[in-house]
């Protein structure tokens, strides 16, 4: 009785102390703030669900200059390929037939492009063409059931709005990171001849390079391109807008057109205004032209060194980095009506804008390749038994790996030169003569060892 009685007491005890540190119930404000969390906890997922299956993986194999370096310094054996190297970025996919959008420095050194897909496929891709201005390029692959991605208008994006990115940093697939547009229209940061950038503090990092940046509707308002520094935080996207304009030229010609005026132009400065007896408007009061290319469109509408634009097309010019944005968002032979003033007189100029002279891009690697690659790409030898003992493997019978061509199936299956095939079609410990038959029958479906792990590929020719 006296034991029943003590543990009741102990119980009461446990129990008023529970009671004492229980929180106290939250208020309509905290809950009104968990609800909001959850809410915009919700609308991450959503990006995250809808663009996703428009996000891809590419993986890209160049030649290896360090090592061909080497190569040429030490010498190689005869027929050996040259040394090669791999990489990785991100891309989006814009059409239901299989273009990609991503960018100039991931494919523009490339041998081989394969695309992998959020379903899984691997595929190969052929370049279409490429944009260094703006460090854009598209990329198609063959095949079905593609989801593409909504672009947004992102002249109508607003800073401090949320963003989410979407790709590949360090090989990392389908990572998502969140953010605010922290600016719109940066430029001057001498990376491309053609700047227009989104700036956002959502993560982006090597790998990244390519995939979209999207706005909580899910539509893609940049291709993200570059960060500055080192984990500062600071990432930088093309606009949907140019980036558009610049694929469907791409598709329609395999090259790009700009809109050119014929102008050289900088900012008007405070101490400019003066010099030119012009009014100093704060945040700047257009752009003062310090060339006109003879013959050109400007020259040909009477525009002089010396004029200040202060409008185009019926937008307001502020500085010199706003009217070449406005002007490429324009299309060759369309006409746009300026408003120049000279000697403090304002005047109306027509300009019909030409295209911009450019040297003509050269192809890239993988673009020069035309003859296609017969079988699977691999190449194998036989290790006795008493060389797999020496290797420190179990003494049977093995293929080594000796060669994967760039491209081919045994690459696209993420086969590499020193793998062990100790499967192939079921056959264990397959001789080189074993996988020669087994390839006959127009697939292989192999199982390797990679130092202490395996897994499984399957090639098809």
């Amino acid at each position: 009785m006296r034991t029943r009685f003590l543990a009741l007491l102990a119980l009461s005890f446990v129990a008023q102390i529970a009671s004492a540190q229980t929180a106290p119930p939250p208020s309509a404000s905290q809950l009104q703030a968990q609800a909001e969390a959850r809410r915009l906890s919700e609308a991450f997922v959503a990006v995250a669900d809808r663009v996703s299956p428009s996000v891809v993986q590419l993986h890209i194999t160049s030649r290896d200059p360090r090592a061909e370096a080497l190569q040429q310094w030490f010498g190689s054996a005869q027929g050996v390929d040259s040394p090669i190297a791999r990489g990785m970025g991100s891309g989006v996919m814009f059409t239901a037939d299989g273009a990609i959008l991503t960018n100039n420095h991931v494919v523009e050194d490339a041998l081989t492009i394969n695309v992998r897909l959020r379903d899984g496929r691997v595929l190969p891709a052929r370049l279409l063409g490429r944009d260094p201005a703006t460090d854009l390029a598209v990329v198609k692959v063959e095949g079905q059931n593609f989801v593409p991605a909504r672009l947004a208008n992102s002249d109508a994006a607003r800073v401090g709005e949320w963003v989410v990115a979407i790709g590949s940093p360090f090989g990392l697939g389908y990572t998502v990171t969140a953010g605010v547009l922290s600016a719109k229209g940066r430029g001057g940061l001498g990376m491309n001849s053609i700047e227009d950038y989104l700036q956002t503090d959502a993560s982006i990092n090597p790998g990244n390079s390519g995939g979209p940046l999207c706005d909580l509707d899910g539509r893609v308002i940049g291709i993200n391109t570059m960060i500055v520094g080192k984990a500062s935080g600071i990432g930088f996207a093309v606009p949907s807008n140019m980036a558009d304009r610049v694929a469907r030229q791409i598709l329609a010609t395999g090259r790009v057109q700009r809109a050119w005026m014929g102008v050289g132009v900088q900012d008007l400065t405070p101490e400019l205004a003066t010099a030119l007896k012009l009014e100093a408007k704060p945040g700047g009061g257009g752009a003062l032209v310090n060339q006109v290319a003879d013959g050109g469109p400007a020259y040909r509408a009477n525009v002089r060194p010396g004029d200040v634009i202060i409008v185009v097309a019926s937008k307001p010019v502020h500085d010199a980095h706003e009217l070449i944005r406005e002007t490429i968002s324009h299309d060759v032979g369309e006409t746009v009506v300026l408003e120049v003033v000279r000697d403090t007189k304002r005047f109306g100029a027509s300009v019909i804008l030409a295209a911009r002279p450019e040297p003509p891009v050269p192809p890239a690697p993988v673009q020069q390749q035309v003859v296609p690659q017969p079988g699977y790409g691999l190449s194998v030898r036989d290790l006795s038994p008493q060389q797999a003992a020496q290797s420190g493997l179990p003494p049977k019978n093995a293929c080594l790996v000796t060669a994967v061509h760039p491209g081919s199936g045994a690459d696209r299956a993420g086969l590499k030169q020193g793998d062990l095939v100790v499967e192939a079609n079921g056959q264990r410990d397959p001789t080189s003569a074993h996988l020669q038959q087994a390839a006959q029958s127009g697939q292989l479906f192999l199982r390797v060892r990679r130092g202490a792990t395996f897994f499984y590929a399957a090639l098809q020719k």
